[in-house]
């Protein structure tokens, strides 16, 4: 188990300025870090324009504050980007991403990036491993819409609820959910068969390794990361808004079990040395 934060970021000359300047990234985990996948914290400023072009990649991008839109330039279909907007991008999706107000939002990336790249002329990453094998274009989910559809799951004893926004089905290489938690919420949890990536949006919480008993204190834009090895309580101190990353991915209808587990999906990766 480890955790993340800003700081720790910048003080490892991880935050990156990108894209002529206006995209701010801060690299939370990468390619060393063994977890199946990589993913940055961005903040752009209103009117970047880009055209960008994953070739070597999939990518996901949540957005938690800030609106744009992102347009498909194969196909001309454009997208409104506001809160709870997923869009995702793989390498037959050349795109123009557009802010039209300052934009906060997390991007997942498999296979994991180094951490120092830059995009190329076409607006790609240099190649970085396997690429998840898919036919699948370009395509967007929207938070909203899905709680509206019934697909919000209550999750770890009734301690959570849940949106599986990417799951197996998606065949991008990682699983992504939106989580909220209550305050005063606690639940012992135990990932016995995945490594998981948590980012807190909004709100505090304390996080517990039960092996040694070490506490830390969450809140906006810290993360915690915890794998096979790592069981864990987690409490909300307010009420809490997170992304949870999984590698590899759930099925989409997994609850957790008398460990806190969630039952095996695929290959677990190494993780950090190993694991």
């Amino acid at each position: 188990m480890f955790i993340r934060t800003f700081d720790d970021r910048q003080a490892a000359g991880m935050v990156k300025s990108l894209v002529g300047g206006t995209t701010r990234s801060a690299r939370f985990l990468t390619a060393a870090d063994g977890m199946g996948f990589s993913y940055n914290e961005n903040r752009v400023a209103a009117g970047a324009d880009t055209v960008l072009w994953y070739k070597h990649h999939w990518e996901a991008n949540y957005i938690v504050s800030g609106r744009g839109e992102v347009t498909d330039l194969t196909s001309g279909e454009g997208w409104t980007l506001e809160p709870g907007v997923l869009y995702v991008v793989g390498p037959n999706d050349r795109h123009r991403f557009r802010i039209t107000e300052d934009d906060h939002h997390i991007s997942v990336f498999c296979p994991a990036l180094k951490g120092d790249e830059r995009h190329d002329a076409d607006g790609a990453y240099a190649a970085s491993g396997p690429v998840p094998k898919t036919a699948k274009r370009m395509f967007v989910k929207r938070a909203q819409e899905m709680r509206a559809a019934g697909k919000e799951m209550v999750v770890a004893g009734g301690k959570a609820r849940t949106l599986r926004m990417l799951t197996q089905a998606d065949e991008v290489g990682f699983g992504f959910s939106d989580v909220h938690l209550e305050a005063g919420a606690e639940a012992v949890l135990w990932y016995k068969h995945h490594w998981e990536a948590n980012h807190i949006l909004a709100g505090t919480a304390e996080v517990t390794e039960l092996a040694t008993g070490k506490s830390w204190r969450l809140e906006a834009g810290s993360a915690y990361n915890v794998g096979p090895r790592d069981r864990h309580r987690l409490r909300a101190l307010s009420d809490l808004h997170l992304v949870s990353i999984f590698s590899p991915p759930l099925r989409g209808d997994e609850q957790h079990d008398a460990d806190g587990a969630l039952p095996p999906s695929g290959p677990v990766p190494p993780g950090p040395e190993g694991g």
